[in-house]
């Protein structure tokens, strides 16, 4: 299956994968309103055999055939690496 992989304005390191050829019509308004602008990323051919950083390609598939979509969002971070991030954020701003 064709995927298009989007990355979230609003989200570092957060990613929305579509079916390509659904785009984005199954993924809720209400989830697009939050995620802000997206930028498509790439397009990747998904197999069961897959192997992507978070997930196997075998549950990527199974939530593009559920939903038409699938939120990837950043790993939880621990407490001291949540406060150097939220420095950096103010420094950057």
């Amino acid at each position: 299956m064709l995927c298009d992989v989007y990355r979230l304005a609003k989200k570092v390191d957060a990613y929305l994968y579509v079916r390509r050829d659904v785009g984005l019509e199954r993924v809720p308004e209400s989830l697009l309103e939050i995620t802000g602008k997206l930028e498509k990323s790439m397009t990747l051919l998904i197999t069961p055999e897959k192997k992507l950083a978070r997930m196997s390609g075998e549950k990527l598939l199974a939530e593009l055939e559920e939903k038409g979509f699938y939120l990837q969002l950043p790993p939880p971070q621990d407490a001291e690496v949540a406060a150097v991030v939220a420095q950096n954020n103010r420094l950057n701003h």
